[in-house]
């Protein structure tokens, strides 16, 4: 099944699934978000996106500090 962003507080309290499971599918939806991005795609769009991905890195935290540490210091080097 493919999840999607507003799907992220249903399966990440899914008891049955193991961080790993959760951490791919919320990477999965990252990649997801910014590939539908385009060369039309207006600023707020991408800022849109961006703010998503953080909420997403942000989660991401909760289940594994390190690598959610890691993600979010990226997106401030980019900024």
């Amino acid at each position: 099944m493919k999840y999607k962003y507003e799907n992220i507080e249903e399966f990440t309290g899914f008891k049955s699934w193991t961080d790993k499971r959760k951490i791919d599918t919320l990477l999965e939806i990252d990649c997801s978000l910014y590939a539908h991005l385009g060369t039309d795609s207006t600023k707020a769009e991408k800022e849109e996106v961006k703010r998503r991905s953080i909420e997403i890195y942000r989660t991401i935290k909760t289940l594994d500090k390190q690598l959610g540490d890691e993600l979010l210091y990226s997106e401030d080097l980019k900024q």
